[in-house]
């Protein structure tokens, strides 16, 4: 009786050391399978094993509308980062490469933007506000990474390389839709998971939206005594679903939809709201989409 108690007891005890590493396995595999999911870490060895085995293959040519001089990349970078890849391999579109930490070594002829707060945002709105009469017919946004896993893993081409996706881009489909994100992968961004979004407060939905042509509807249902400001007022979305991570082409008609005051109001919110630069470019990474007429849920 007495070895039949001990054996059970052992098991007891065996099963309770077991089961905590069972279910710590369990989540670290669900984990690692998010992040593969993200990082599409398959498909880049993948194509870094083509790469290698193989002569790459030519470049297919841009397809889609529009002259060279009638289309433009623009870009937000550091000082320091090396962007010479965007003038040497994409020649067939304007560049507008903002500098956002200017130091006094900086060419007076280099674009550069007010502060350096909003990561990218603040580039992106600096453009549209010095350009707003005279855009090309598609705009794309673009961060300073080339390729690369390390630094691109969220743009959506082989070898994550972001000149391999512009000469991809069909720009016929961004005139068509307005707006479209460069990363096609729903993760991160757009799971059931992330859309209780957690960057776009009622609070932060209010002051961004506050004074623009689409103003925040208040707490108590009203937008104003205007009618017609009434009826372009936007709620707080309950959720908002957008694929990350704010790289993406517009149409000039998309961007001229909302009026130059509307560009100035959000830049000025980047730059007297009391969170920082990653945070306030986050908020605006999840709200591009909105701000160019898209639903919440993209």
């Amino acid at each position: 009786m007495a070895t039949k108690l001990n054996c059970r007891t052992r098991f007891v005890v065996v099963a309770a050391l077991l089961l905590p590493l069972f279910v710590g396995l369990f989540f670290l595999a669900r984990h690692f399978q998010d992040l593969s999911n993200q990082y599409e870490a398959p498909a880049y060895v993948w194509d870094y094993v083509k790469d290698f085995s193989s002569s790459r293959p030519d470049r297919q040519p841009l397809l889609g509308v529009g002259k060279p001089e009638d289309r433009v990349i623009v870009l937000a970078r550091l000082e320091r980062e090396n962007v010479d890849w965007v003038e040497e391999l994409l020649s067939l579109w304007q560049h507008a490469i903002y500098t956002v930490d200017p130091t006094n070594n900086t060419s007076t002829s280099t674009l550069s933007t007010p502060v350096n707060k909003g990561h990218e945002s603040m580039a992106y709105l600096t453009y549209i506000i010095e350009n707003f009469h005279s855009l090309p017919t598609t705009i794309a946004f673009l961060h300073s990474h080339h390729s690369g896993f390390f630094n691109a893993w969220h743009t959506d081409a082989p070898m994550h390389d972001n000149v391999y996706a512009m000469k991809h881009l069909q720009l016929d489909f961004v005139q068509r839709s307005g707006y479209v994100n460069l990363r096609c992968k729903w993760n991160p961004g757009c799971n059931k998971a992330h859309r209780r979004n957690t960057h776009i407060t009622p609070e932060v939905w209010q002051e961004v939206f506050d004074g623009t042509s689409t103003p925040p509807v208040m707490s108590n249902g009203t937008s104003g005594t205007d009618p017609e400001v009434a009826e372009k007022a936007i709620h707080v979305p309950a959720e908002i679903a957008t694929p990350c991570c704010a790289q993406f082409a517009v149409s000039r008609e998309q961007v001229l939809k909302r009026p130059l005051e509307d560009y100035v109001k959000f830049r000025r919110w980047i730059i007297d709201t009391k969170l920082d630069d990653a945070k306030s470019g986050r908020v605006m990474e999840y709200l591009w989409h909105i701000i160019f007429g898209m639903e919440a849920v993209r």
